[in-house]
């Protein structure tokens, strides 16, 4: 009895030594794994020291400005999050059986996914699984930085724009697709017109999104496609912001039409011989194993897309 319960409290170590890891290398900074986590950060960089002297070798480089993984943690982290699946994957079966649902999911979304009321859904999924931590992330760097985060182990599912096919790694589904529409001022010589070739819009100066945002890589391969060059004048990160950078004289912009603003200020059009569609998808990796609760996150989307989509 004596070896099991030392065997047991040997691994649950060893887990909180490589959770602890994982969320630092992560978050790169020790007070916010600390915070992540609800332990205190001598606790995070105890159980990260332990695990370097299990291994024998150092996994984070530490200074007092910044944190990064070394040769040794970048080769570990993969691995690291392997293990805790595994875990998550044996917890999950114990819960099914005993009923709910407990554990932790990381959702990666965009600044602005106006079109799916995100807020809801993950009210939704608390209020059937309160013991479910819930950690949302919003991407600095668009969809590119969503499924990459997905790719990386980072994120456990992901609501982003993937023009074509999805990147290797990534499994997904469409939630709605929509259409891009031009946005231009009232007092634009555009306005009077319903809709007009995307030629035309070569002479425009734009007001867009940061590579490597959906809205962007849709509007540049179809420009590209058309073997049209065209000036972006101004980048924004949210779709609210662009329509109003529009107002005020900065240049046009493509935007989904569920936003297409009814101010007298701005007048909307189509274009008239490319398909501009604005696709919102969920994405989850095929690497690794769903959980229980992400597989239950996925089944509220599902319902609260069939009722509200």
């Amino acid at each position: 009895m004596l070896t099991a319960i030392m065997i047991r409290d040997s691994w649950a170590m060893e887990l909180r030594h490589l959770e602890c890891f994982v969320a630092v290398a992560e978050e790169l900074n020790f007070t916010r794994a600390s915070q992540r986590l609800h332990v205190v950060q001598s606790g995070v960089s105890a159980s990260v020291k332990a695990l370097e002297r299990e291994l024998g070798i150092r996994l984070l480089e530490r200074t007092s400005q910044r944190v990064a993984l070394t040769d040794a943690g970048a080769a570990l982290l993969p691995h690291a999050r392997a293990t805790l699946d595994a875990a998550q994957a044996a917890r999950d079966a114990v819960d099914e059986v005993r009923g709910g649902l407990r554990g932790s999911i990381t959702v990666g979304t965009l600044i602005s996914v106006a079109a799916v009321d995100l807020p809801s859904i993950l009210g939704r999924f608390h209020a059937d699984h309160p013991e479910v931590t819930v950690r949302l992330r919003v991407s600095p760097s668009g969809s590119a930085g969503l499924a990459k985060a997905l790719q990386d182990g980072e994120l456990d599912v992901a609501f982003l724009l993937l023009p074509g096919s999805p990147p290797p790694g990534i499994t997904a589904r469409d939630l709605l697709s929509v259409s891009l529409v031009v946005v231009v001022r009232a007092d634009h010589l555009l306005a009077d017109r319903d809709e007009i070739p995307l030629a035309r819009l070569a002479e425009e100066s734009f007001i867009d999104f940061p590579v490597g945002y959906g809205n962007r890589t849709v509007a540049d391969q179809a420009f590209a496609t058309a073997g049209i060059q065209r000036q972006v004048a101004l980048e924004v990160t949210d779709i609210t912001t662009g329509a109003q950078y529009v107002r005020n004289g900065f240049g046009v912009a493509l935007l989904p039409d569920f936003v297409a603003p009814t101010d007298p200020e701005l007048r909307t059009l189509r274009v008239s011989d490319h398909p501009l569609r604005w696709t919102l998808s969920v994405a989850t990796s095929t690497t690794r194993r769903p959980s229980a609760a992400v597989r239950a996150l996925l089944e509220v989307v599902d319902q609260f897309m069939a009722t509200h989509g």
